[in-house]
């Protein structure tokens, strides 16, 4: 596993740094993992649940997602991690419906969704615009992903 921090430390006291492990996409054990991950998205879950709204992973849930109230813009400290997760939930429904679809993860971490185009959507960054504006609609960012 890539550490930035523990691989400059290993670097110091002269330890070889660990093997790179392969792509997510490249280890379906480890992309299964991944994905699962990234699925959890326990603060939107846990907003839309006492809304009345089940996310179940699928886009018409990201439709009623679009229509809940943004009661989560009063609260600015909370405001960043739903949005994060709201990506992170349309990245899971992508990945899920898409056919071709799947996680992709930059060498610093960032997650993205990757279609069988190859074009890469940014997903987390979808998600917040969508909490902080309202705009793209989640369920317009699946429409454009699923006709490609």
């Amino acid at each position: 596993m890539k550490i930035p921090f523990l691989d400059n430390w290993l670097r110091r006291h002269g330890e070889p740094p660990p093997a790179a492990d392969p792509a997510p996409e490249k280890d379906p054990e480890r992309a299964a993992a991944v994905a699962e991950l990234l699925s959890e998205c326990e603060l939107l879950r846990a907003r839309a649940q006492a809304l009345g709204l089940d996310l179940d992973d699928t886009p018409a849930s990201l439709a009623a997602l679009d229509q809940l109230p943004p009661r989560w813009r009063e609260d600015p400290e909370e405001l960043p991690w739903v949005g994060n997760d709201a990506g992170l939930y349309l990245g899971t429904v992508i990945v899920r419906t898409v056919r071709g679809a799947s996680w992709h993860i930059w060498p610093g971490g960032h997650p993205v969704v990757r279609l069988a185009s190859g074009r890469e959507i940014g997903v987390v960054e979808a998600g917040l615009d969508w909490a902080v504006n309202g705009v793209p609609q989640l369920s317009q960012v699946y429409a454009e992903a699923a006709e490609i």
